[in-house]
């Protein structure tokens, strides 16, 4: 007799198409059977071990987050419920160029430092892998929900060029291209870029597109953060079209939003230029939160030459009178690279978390806030706290349009992805409220998808991305990550107020055939593994 039958869920199975009442049948970790209008048929209904009365609620695929920095969060929080309780059976991590592997003992200290905003310090993990492949391993040690993985374009360059701005030798591309050649054999899934972070900020086109080759001859796709959401957006959104399209490399891009007051409305032109793109035959997907203000880190906003050689070259160049006078010059008056080209607006830099518990007082407050209650000018403050907590502080960035937001998740080739950072005392209500939000507040709220159009940006186009043959439908012989939701009620919890809060109406998730959300709680099941990719 099989595990378990879902009676009567009305089925929203990814597709698009219309939903449809049924019983579904889960065994050995996979759909085993749909049996349609079981009960007004009157046929013989499909038996199991157990049987869940799912009247009211929709079953429909686990949903894929495409965009991901749960990188040590699922090593060090078995719970994880952050994503879990979401209904996210899938995570796509190693984002924004940066990330844990491939290193050596060098690049890895320099990585943990740079990205320990996004991440935390790791002081409390065993980096006990150096390659794709072991960390892929390690996560197959159990985790709350699946992970898929992107060799960091960011950590390859320092590993075979280091932090530095210049341009990579024919030896030292070589290398490049051996690593990104390995991690993809590994089970990497494609290749990131963080072209706003050092040092992958300091690839010239040509060298990305190189290293886009041999993403492409793996069946990978390349997934850009790239060199602005403000001031050169569309300039920076062509640049990765072009790059892609002369490598033959799929591209999916991340977060990709039209953000600052000069972007304002802006979102029709961006899709023109995908619309014309697709048309001529290019592969092109992208991915949005739900939300108008931004997170990454207060370093990030620092020109590019402020940020060369690592981490500790920035604090010194911080430390130092006149070069920190230069870098507020950049940030104030020209507008920082760092910054997306736009002059800061300290008023819309709030921080939202900081490494030394000594500092918790600035979050909450935007920079202008702090400095106002201090007495002094708010470069002075970010400049005070960079040092102090020694580039640790994560930031929200209120720079968003909602208009922008709305039109781009309309778009044909859109998925969903929260860039959740879990870090800090008071994250972004997205890492906790992505999902949930798509569905409650615009489909329900807002109506600006259906709700079948919703469910399949959030499970089977990005799993087409990923090329999952058997994920991200609601199909016999597929792997049964499903999610079950009251459509009536499912929210986000989570607020600016209060960012840590679960979303209420998910009362079922189930992970390869197990729950890991039942009636509403997180169980002790650590049923997720590495999603590998599917050979080319």
């Amino acid at each position: 007799m099989e595990e378990l039958v879902i009676r009567d869920a009305d089925v929203v199975d990814g597709s698009g198409e219309p939903s449809y009442r049924a019983d579904v049948v889960v065994d050995g970790g996979r759909i085993v059977g749909i049996v349609k209008e079981a009960a007004a048929a009157g046929c013989q209904r499909p038996k199991a071990r157990r049987e869940l009365d799912a009247e009211g609620l929709v079953l429909a695929p686990g949903f894929v987050d495409m965009h991901a920095h749960s990188d040590l969060a699922l090593l060090r929080d078995p719970d994880h419920s952050a994503k879990a309780a979401q209904g996210v059976t899938l995570e796509v991590i190693g984002q924004d160029g940066l990330s844990y592997a491939p290193v050596d003992d060098r690049t890895l200290g320099e990585v943990r430092r740079a990205i320990a905003g996004w991440n935390g310090s790791g002081d409390d993990i065993h980096f006990d892998w150096r390659t794709v492949g072991e960390y892929l391993d390690r996560l197959d040690g159990g985790i709350a929900v699946n992970a898929a993985y992107l060799v960091p374009q960011g950590t390859v360059r320092a590993l075979a060029v280091g932090w530095e701005d210049r341009e990579a030798t024919p030896r030292e591309l070589d290398r490049m291209r051996q690593l990104v050649a390995e991690g993809m054999e590994q089970g990497a899934v494609g290749m990131s870029s963080g072209l706003t972070y050092t040092p992958g900020m300091y690839a010239k086109d040509a060298e990305l597109t190189e290293l886009c080759r041999v993403v492409a001859s793996y069946g990978g796709y390349y997934c850009p953060h790239h060199r602005s959401y403000g001031a050169g957006a569309l300039e920076a959104y062509r640049e990765m079209v072009a790059l892609t399209r002369e490598a033959g490399c799929s591209l999916h891009l991340a977060h990709a939003t039209m953000n600052f007051g000069v972007n304002k409305g802006r979102a029709p032109e961006l899709l023109a230029l995908l619309d014309e793109a697709l048309a001529a035959g290019a592969d092109i997907s992208l991915d949005t939160y739900p939300y108008t203000p931004g997170c990454t880190t207060l370093a990030a906003v620092l020109p590019s030459w402020a940020s060369e050689g690592g981490p500790e070259q920035v604090l010194r160049r911080l430390a130092d009178e006149e070069t920190a006078g230069r870098i507020r010059h950049d940030l104030e008056v020209t507008g920082s690279d760092g910054c997306h080209g736009v002059p800061i607006e300290w008023d819309t830099i709030e921080i939202s978390g900081v490494g030394d518990p000594a500092l918790a007082d600035f979050v909450g407050l935007t920079v202008q806030e702090s400095a106002d209650a201090r007495g002094e000018a708010p470069w002075v403050t970010a400049r005070g706290l960079l040092l102090a907590d020694r580039l640790a502080p994560t930031i929200l960035q209120h720079v968003g349009h909602e208009e922008n937001v709305r039109a781009i998740m309309r778009h044909r080739v859109h998925t969903g992805g929260s860039d959740g950072i879990l870090q800090g005392a008071k994250p972004h209500p997205r890492a906790y409220g992505t999902f949930p939000h798509y569905l409650g507040h615009y489909v329900r709220e807002l109506g600006v998808l259906s709700l079948e159009e919703c469910v399949a940006h959030l499970t089977s186009r990005p799993a087409a991305r990923l090329r999952l043959p058997d994920r991200g439908l609601v199909r016999e012989g597929y792997v049964a990550d499903l999610v079950l939701f009251d459509p009536a009620t499912v929210a986000a919890g989570s607020s600016f107020a209060e960012p840590r809060v679960l979303p209420t109406g998910i009362p079922y998730v189930l992970v390869g055939g197990r729950f890991v959300i039942e009636d509403g709680r997180r169980t002790d099941a650590l049923a997720g593994r590495a999603v590998r990719r599917t050979p080319a």
